[in-house]
């Protein structure tokens, strides 16, 4: 093989140098860039995560994963980014995104790169849609910030507000969300809102020190708590220090690291995981591009586990976390 047939070396703008959708139509995993930052409220930017995170991915070669030792990229297509109306009023853009992304979902398992947390709730909206079969999806929410504030400085709606909105629109059970990694300023009834209405809350304080064998407890009480139901999984890059990801919109210290994180994407990989979302890299802020490295990687574990299920079949347990075994490489 020579140097020129690496990804890296090809200048790709597509994630891991997948083909374009239209190219690989029947691809069973899609990304898409959702490129939108218009419900910031300090730093803005993040309508260039996408583009940063695709680049940043093209690292990473072959795309052999390994602790599950497959690559997505035979089953990887790549349809660019959303057409937004970047100026429009927040909700008539969430009203392209979710036409955008039923359209994908009805087809791909989808996995969005954005943009701000606001778009998550139009991605929700169309997850609801297809995987739901009427009831909510369960959520599994990786972010410094716990998103259930009632307005948004004022603002009816934005990128701190859509977690209570999608529990409040009944698109995910409150009962069935996980929040990991929580540690911002904010009213105690915003940030234990989720518990409040039956959730699960770990803040970063909750996981000082662990890791590895350490999150056991953690993992296992997520599982049972999610069970079955379609889940959807959202990670705000901010979830992690900003030693680890500085380059992000609304960074806040004494985060999760990023080898925790990428312990919850390997464990979590059983669950019945319908889509996932990482969002909040805003590549100005960047140092060494330490952000969009561990953002593409937690965008690449997650597809690589989601094919390692795709190609054994695997169904998710019903209760309890059982440890994924190595598979063959494709």
């Amino acid at each position: 093989m020579s140097l020129g047939d690496f990804a890296y070396a090809n200048h790709s703008t597509r994630f891991l140098a997948a083909p374009p959708l239209a190219q690989l139509k029947q691809a069973p995993f899609v990304v898409a860039g959702v490129p939108f930052d218009g419900a910031v409220t300090h730093r803005p930017g993040a309508r260039f995560g996408p583009e940063a995170i695709r680049r940043a991915s093209l690292m990473l070669c072959d795309g052999i994963h390994p602790v599950f030792n497959v690559s997505p990229l035979a089953y990887l297509a790549d349809a660019g980014d959303m057409r937004l109306p970047n100026a429009s009023p927040l909700p008539d853009v969430r009203s392209h995104i979710e036409r955008q992304a039923r359209a994908l979902m009805g087809q791909h398992h989808v996995v969005c790169l954005g943009g701000d947390h606001s778009v998550t709730l139009a991605l929700l909206r169309a997850a609801q849609a297809r995987y739901g079969n009427g009831e909510p999806l369960a959520l599994i929410h990786f972010d410094a910030h716990c998103d259930t504030w009632e307005d948004h400085f004022g603002e009816p709606s934005g990128h701190g507000t859509w977690t209570r909105e999608a529990i409040e629109q009944g698109l995910v059970s409150a009962t069935h969300t996980v929040q990991v990694g929580l540690r911002s300023s904010g009213a105690r009834e915003a940030r234990e809102y989720v518990q409040d209405q039956g959730g699960l809350i770990y803040t970063a304080r909750d996981l000082r020190g662990k890791d590895g064998a350490g999150l056991d407890p953690v993992l296992d009480a997520i599982v049972q708590r999610v069970g079955k139901r379609p889940c959807y999984l959202s990670l705000d890059i901010d979830c992690l220090d900003p030693a680890f990801a500085p380059g992000t919109g609304t960074p806040e210290p004494g985060g999760l690291t990023s080898s925790q994180v990428l312990t919850f994407l390997e464990s979590l990989v059983h669950l019945n995981l319908v889509g996932m979302d990482c969002v909040e890299v805003a590549p100005a802020y960047d140092h060494a591009e330490l952000t969009t490295h561990a953002a593409a990687h937690f965008v690449w574990t997650y597809l690589a586990g989601q094919t390692a299920k795709h190609l054994s079949a695997l169904s998710p347990p019903p209760l309890g976390r059982d440890q994924f075994k190595r598979l063959p490489a494709t």
